[in-house]
């Protein structure tokens, strides 16, 4: 037997072992502190919100070298058509060990070609052949990137020149570059371009085969841009994204002392930031989430989530579903047919959506079944026996008027008909003694006796 004392002890070594297992477990319960990095200052972002997880020196203005580019690809998203021809201009590079794609000059070669050139390799010709074709010159070009900069609220950047050489005019901070980097990935074109660790440019006077700088996106199979950097001035410079379900982080790793420093600094970043995050499962595929009524009927129709929209969230955040459907559906209804949409928001900003479809199909509403509505309708049969008695008051009244007899002749005005009185001998000789006395009055008149 142990002793006692013993027994105790090996009770509150279980439940401290218990205790930190649930701690470890639980979501959210524990979060491991923020990396220790080599590089100058780096910022972690999610691009859902922007909001900021772990940073240090965030706004400190530092040389970004090709980072520049990011601008560059701004503007010509902004102001050329992805398949405009645009003619490259002559480039003199300041050195052999500068990145080209080696454009002759006046060559022909689509935009998107100049943009995958520019981000991908970091081709300094095809940024240069951007400005151009954007502002006609590249003292233009420099001017717009820095009014867009003010207008997009970047405080703690300016440009001296569309490519990333060292200049004392051309620098930006972590948090602005991941504002800018945010900005850019909501383009597909932009989003689809820094994925893929290679392209083929088919453009130009002969097809190219271009490689990305950002080796990470050949390693880790979530990562999913977005542009390098390095001059002597700015050290090693790596803008980052990844995406796990339904989750992008955006990172900015500034002034790292070597590439594969860079790298790590960027990787780990990211890592650490999806370790805050616990997926909800908030909306399942198939789940009635609306049932509108059927026109014309005692019925409703059941609208379904067409997919499911699991989230990643972090410890803190509010996550909200909005559904959006008609109160009344009218037939004929395909079954699948698309009637509504679920969106489901964290801290107010939508992570992800679905459309809502018709569980089955329905045909439209027939005229029995709109005789039986209407009969049932309360509305109606008030007003329907309303009309009955207003019919039946007036027919009453108009029966009654139909019995009472008319008057042969009017009476007088105060409604009583008055007998014929008997003359006195008296009254019927003086009428006569009158009559008489008119008649002589006349034939005298007329000058003879009658």
């Amino acid at each position: 037997m142990l002793a006692p004392a013993i027994r105790r002890g090996i009770a509150r070594a279980c439940l401290a072992l218990v205790v930190v297992t649930l701690l470890v477990a639980w979501p959210g319960a524990a979060s491991a502190s923020p990396p220790k990095l080599d590089a100058k200052a780096w910022i972690l972002v999610d691009a859902r919100d922007d909001s900021v997880i772990a940073g240090k020196a965030q706004n400190k203005r530092l040389p970004i070298a090709s980072a520049t580019k990011l601008m560059t690809a701004y503007l010509a998203l902004k102001r050329l058509r992805p398949n405009q021809m645009i003619a490259a201009p002559a480039y003199q590079p300041r050195s052999s060990a500068e990145i080209l794609l080696g454009l002759r000059q006046g060559e022909r070669i689509r935009v998107r070609d100049l943009l995958a050139g520019a981000l991908l390799p970091s081709a300094n010709d095809a940024a240069q052949a951007l400005a151009v074709g954007v502002s006609g010159s590249v003292p233009a070009f420099i001017a717009a990137m820095n009014q867009a900069a003010q207008r997009l609220g970047l405080a703690d950047t300016h440009y001296a020149n569309p490519i990333g050489f060292d200049d004392p005019g051309n620098y930006s901070s972590p948090r602005d570059l991941v504002t800018l980097a945010s900005i850019l990935l909501r383009n597909k074109l932009f989003a689809g371009i820094v994925d893929s660790p290679s392209a083929t440019l088919s453009s130009g006077d002969r097809t190219r085969q271009v490689s990305s700088r950002n080796t990470l996106l050949g390693r880790v199979p979530w990562v999913s841009g977005v542009k390098t950097g390095h001059t002597l001035g700015a050290g090693y410079v790596l803008i980052g994204s990844g995406t796990q379900d339904s989750t992008t982080l955006i990172s900015a790793v500034l002034g790292a002392p070597s590439e594969s420093a860079r790298d790590d600094d960027t990787l780990e970043l990211l890592q650490y930031g999806f370790s805050l995050y616990h997926p909800v499962q908030q909306v399942r595929r198939g789940e009635e989430l609306a049932d509108p009524r059927l026109d014309w009927r005692n019925d409703h129709l059941s609208l379904v989530a067409q997919r499911s929209l699991p989230v990643n969230v972090r410890q803190g955040q509010r996550v909200t579903t909005q559904v959006r459907a008609p109160d009344e559906v009218s037939g004929p209804v395909d079954e699948g047919e698309r009637l509504g949409r679920v969106t489901v928001s964290v801290d107010g900003r939508v992570a992800a959506a679905s459309p809502l479809a018709a569980a089955e199909a329905v045909e439209a509403a027939t005229t029995l079944d709109k005789v039986v509505w209407t009969a049932q309708n309360p509305f109606v049969l008030v007003a329907l026996g309303a009309i009955v008695i207003l019919v039946g008051l007036l027919l009453t009244a108009w029966g009654r008027r139909s019995r009472e007899p008319e008057p042969a002749n009017p009476g007088p005005r105060n409604g009583r008909q008055q007998e014929p009185r008997e003359r006195t001998p008296e009254e019927r000789r003086r009428m006569h003694e009158e009559r008489m006395r008119r008649r002589r009055e006349r034939m005298e008149r007329e000058g003879g006796a009658g």
